[in-house]
């Protein structure tokens, strides 16, 4: 892994910008889980310690285009209260258009802390068009990434790194080095779990079958068309059959991956096992979360559903780790590199 320059070899008084992971759960304008957020507090506060000026960016959800219910303005006041509670009164202001360089000079003015709106409302952030930054790269020289859930993505944040001076918040370079350990340790045996509904999963199978002994796979992905183009050429996949309407793991799926399991040394647990948000779909997933909880290996896991289904269970304290997304965590394993710093 590439040796990433921390946050705290900044210097004090610097304009950056920064990359936090803002996807949090909203329903009806309720946050449900904050901890993403949480995650780079310590960060913000090193910053603000040193009195930078910061301008902060993310994205949530997939929208096309402006979608006032994938906002942040939420986002951006749940952060702002929780960083008034370290550290009393905070400025700030959240601008509707990072493209506004007099609201941005404006603020630097008034010494506010800079929030954008969601990056994705603008198409060239997902097409990896950095130049949607000119007007954000004139007032800020540096940039501060702590969004580890997306460093694998092309995205146009994600790759500002290769403009910009660059360092890694706390957070980011934690879960960097978490899964490196796995690499440089690699204590077999080494069993992966995938699951949940994203078919780009099933890209890693190639180079996953070359570092794992087991892959398990359960969720929506047996049902897909692209299983049959899949090779098992050293049986090492082990797919679900499902229970009859599909929706989970079936009585012989958690008992046939529960031997597995429990012979594991490590064990990589990305995607739940069934359609988790319907309570009923929930037992599969809750039945591996407890058997791969009770394993003496290392266990990393994926957040999400994954690791809701942890935390619900009360297993949080019996995971070595629980990353912040599964698509960069598999990235990573696979490919020991990532976009976010090559």
């Amino acid at each position: 892994m590439k040796n990433l320059r921390s946050v705290e070899e900044i210097s004090a008084g610097m304009n950056v910008i920064v990359r936090m992971d803002t996807d949090l759960p909203i329903d009806n304008g309720v946050i449900l889980d904050n901890s993403r957020l949480m995650k780079s507090i310590p960060t913000i506060r090193w910053l603000l310690e040193k009195n930078c000026r910061l301008m902060i960016l993310g994205h949530r959800g997939r929208p096309e285009g402006v979608n006032e219910n994938l906002s942040l303005k939420g986002v951006y006041l749940e952060l702002m209260n929780l960083l008034e509670n370290d550290q009393n009164t905070i400025e700030s202001i959240f601008i509707d258009d990072i493209q506004d360089d007099e609201k941005i000079a404006g603020a630097l003015v008034n010494n506010q802390i800079i929030f954008g709106e969601n990056l994705r409302f603008w198409s060239e952030e997902e097409k990896g068009e950095t130049s949607m930054f000119e007007v954000i790269k004139k007032r800020f020289s540096v940039l501060v990434n702590d969004a580890f859930a997306v460093a694998h993505r092309r995205n146009a944040s994600v790759i500002l790194h290769r403009e910009v001076e660059t360092y890694y918040g706390f957070s980011f370079i934690e879960e960097a080095e978490k899964i490196n350990e796995i690499l440089e340790k690699k204590q077999q045996p080494i069993t992966v779990i995938l699951g949940g509904a994203k078919e780009d999963k099933l890209n890693y199978l190639p180079e996953l079958e070359e570092i794992a002994d087991h892959i398990l796979i359960g969720g929506k992905l047996p049902k897909l068309d692209i299983r049959q183009q899949m090779s098992n050429e050293n049986n090492k996949i082990l797919w679900a059959g499902l229970r009859e309407d599909g929706l989970d793991l079936s009585k012989k799926d958690v008992a046939e991956f529960g031997e597995i399991i429990k012979q594991s040394k490590t064990i990589v647990w990305a995607g739940a096992m069934g359609m988790y948000e319907a309570e009923d779909s929930r037992e599969g997933t809750n039945e591996i979360a407890k058997m791969v909880a009770e394993t003496d290996g290392y266990k990393i896991i994926a957040g999400g559903d994954t690791g809701a289904s942890i935390k619900n269970l009360g297993l949080k304290n019996k995971i070595d780790f629980i990353c912040s997304g599964g698509g960069v965590m598999l990235e990573m394993l696979t490919k020991g590199d990532l976009p976010a710093w090559n």
